[in-house]
């Protein structure tokens, strides 16, 4: 997948397209994704995924609507997670109030039609987009009959058959239901980060989470897993939130190399206590969650 952060550098002869935040990249975000990827083999063109960032309420609403708006992936996340779907191309657009006033007849024939000549657009069910968001179905079909190209509309049936929605994992997550989240992603809500090994607690880690807009779940204590050296680790995770920043304490199952290079993608599968966590994890603690892991399948 290749990553644009302007449109002028993109080079594309014929493509398909769908726009949105993705937040997520949840189960109904993967059905538009499926859907693009499809299209665009059956037509010979690259798929295209315009996304936004920082996220469009950040912007128009920093007072309301954006002020406490925490994103469920990071960007660096994001971008790994849809590299993972066969996505051709990513977009990312800095979302600025002046990209707002751009109307939605502007945003499609200047972008869409002449930057990436856009053979067919995809969009989610009352999808709107476009200055004050005006645009709608009915403008993108007719514009389409203009400009040449196709416009299909995902049933709404067909992405939210469990109601998933970027609204609901951010609830479940803040919450603390992670299995309710993972089933709404498709997949183990996770934290990426390069581990340092604490000095006076020789099998103990530690992650700093410095993404102000990362969504951390409570201060609690997890099972989590992570890829070392080609094996899946379990993990007991102790999650504190110190400010705006999360560090996350964790202890490996089994031992590992004294020092872990690469960054860890650490994913959680379970909330396993209420203990409210305030620095460094306890012998105590680290024995009884030690062995509460080592009895869940996951």
């Amino acid at each position: 997948m290749k990553v644009h952060r302007v449109f002028n550098n993109v080079n594309i002869s014929k493509s398909v397209i769908t726009t949105g935040s993705f937040d997520g990249v949840h189960v109904g975000h993967k059905v538009i994704l499926n859907r693009l990827i499809q299209r665009a083999s059956e037509k010979n063109a690259e798929s295209v995924l315009i996304t936004f960032y920082p996220h469009p309420r950040k912007v128009l609403y920093p007072d309301t609507e954006g002020k406490d708006l925490k994103m469920i992936n990071s960007q660096n996340e994001k971008i790994a997670f849809l590299e993972e779907t066969g996505l051709d191309h990513l977009i990312i657009v800095e979302f600025t109030v002046d990209f707002s006033r751009i109307s939605s007849g502007q945003f499609v024939k200047n972008y869409l039609v002449d930057r990436l000549n856009a053979c067919h657009v995809i969009i989610g069910f009352n999808h709107h987009f476009g200055h004050n968001r005006s645009g709608d179905l009915d403008i993108l079909t007719q514009l389409g009959k203009e400009c040449g190209f196709e416009v299909e509309e995902i049933p709404e049936q067909d992405i939210q058959n469990e109601s998933v929605s970027s609204t609901k994992i951010r609830k479940a997550l803040f919450e603390g239901y992670i299995q309710r989240a993972n089933a709404y992603l498709d997949r183990s809500y996770s934290f990426f980060g390069k581990p340092c090994r604490m000095e006076n607690a020789e099998q103990i880690f530690c992650i700093r989470i410095s993404d102000v807009d990362k969504l951390i779940p409570p201060s609690s204590v997890y099972a989590a897993s992570f890829l070392h050296e080609g094996v899946r680790q379990k993990a007991v995770v102790w999650l504190e939130e110190q400010g705006e920043e999360g560090i996350l304490w964790f202890y490996p199952d089994v031992s590992v190399s004294k020092n872990i290079s690469e960054d860890l993608r650490m994913q959680f599968h379970k909330r396993i206590g209420d203990e409210v966590v305030e620095g460094l994890p306890c012998t105590e603690s680290v024995e009884k969650n030690v062995e509460i892991i080592r009895e869940l399948i996951y």
